[in-house]
């Protein structure tokens, strides 16, 4: 037996799940698609399929509730579950919700978080259909499952971009890390300076992309009107350069793209030089967005060139190429991927 420890920070989130995975055989047709993209894919018959996903965060590694309100944090857990169904181009339809708190919550703690997934499920839909309650000796824990639909034509994965694909994402990126950025400095401020009240006029923008994001339903929506089937489409969670790299390895391709092409708000970029950080390093690595990044064939430009709510910000090249950024100067460096890491905790 080897004594060998092998570090969970090592292998990062997908590297572990890929691993951990790896000897699972799907046994059933029903199946479609299993582990590896933003939902599984289960088949209920020729005309319709189900996009099952399932996300958990943890009180002191995905929120800390010095800062973030309950109601805003239930808000949120459902949003980072249906983003990942409207990534899959799929309409979410039902949600479980699964808590553990510690005996430090009172009932009218968790009524204010279940006021925020009840405004979420009112907004995008959204039916609550059961979940589970149990203690905790640490804090809170919340696990959402969403449940969407789609015809099978019309879902998009990882794994469809085609060389010459044009890159697009929606929204613009970079805000949810510097909003962090802004709570993170306030809350050593409140316990440095005699509990002093934190100052965050001026940042409501990045603010509210921290505490509480959106997911697109409008974009899947407007594709549908565009009539603009993605080849590709994945959310951003964990960062622009991170999710680039999934679709690349999904779809065994490379890709480039350009950065004074990537969207980033005046506030996002007034954050960063307060900061003194790179805002193109805050949109490719800070992660939380929840925009939308996909592919579509070079015949879709027009049907979305000019549109506000999209950036075409780069185009799909060979697998040997790698990910690139193209710089402002023009030159090509190869992208890294250091977004969300759970099991590190910093990008």
């Amino acid at each position: 037996m080897s004594n060998e420890r092998t570090e969970l920070e090592q292998l990062g989130e997908f590297g572990l799940i890929k691993h951990l995975t790896q000897y699972f055989k799907i046994n059933h047709k029903s199946t479609v698609k299993s582990i590896g993209d933003d939902a599984a894919i289960l088949s209920v018959d020729d005309h319709e399929q189900l996009l099952v996903t399932t996300d958990m965060l943890v009180e002191g590694v995905h929120f800390d509730l010095m800062y973030t309100p309950l109601k805003h944090l239930g808000y949120k857990a459902v949003v980072v579950n249906l983003s990942d169904v409207y990534a899959m181009n799929a309409t979410p339809k039902q949600i479980t919700v699964s808590i553990a708190v510690s005996n430090r919550f009172s009932l009218e703690a968790i009524e204010e978080l279940y006021s925020g997934i009840q405004k979420a499920c009112e907004w995008y839909d959204i039916d609550l259909v059961g979940g589970d309650t149990t203690s905790s000796k640490s804090g809170l824990v919340i696990s959402i499952t969403a449940i969407g639909v789609a015809s099978p034509e019309k879902i998009a994965t990882r794994a469809g971009a085609r060389l010459h694909d044009l890159i697009v994402v929606s929204g613009d990126l970079g805000g949810a890390y510097m909003g962090l950025q802004v709570l993170e400095r306030e809350k050593e401020v409140f316990r440095s300076v005699n509990e002093a009240q934190p100052d965050l006029s001026g940042y409501d923008y990045i603010l509210e992309r921290q505490l509480k994001p959106e997911a697109r339903k409008d974009i899947v929506e407007l594709l549908d009107q565009l009539d603009v089937k993605p080849t590709s489409m994945i959310d951003i969670s964990d960062g622009l350069a991170s999710e680039l790299y999934h679709i690349a390895d999904q779809s065994f391709v490379g890709c480039d793209i350009y950065e004074e092409k990537i969207p980033v708000s005046p506030e996002t970029i007034a954050a960063a030089k307060e900061f003194n950080l790179d805002y193109t390093t805050a949109a490719l690595n800070g992660g939380e967005d929840y925009e939308l990044l996909f592919t579509i064939k070079q015949k879709d430009l027009e049907k979305i060139q000019g549109n506000p709510h999209f950036s075409i910000i780069g185009h799909v090249t060979e697998e040997a190429s790698g990910c690139r950024l193209i710089t402002r100067a023009g030159e090509p460096i190869t992208l890294k991927a250091q977004g969300w890491n759970a099991f590190r905790n910093e990008i």
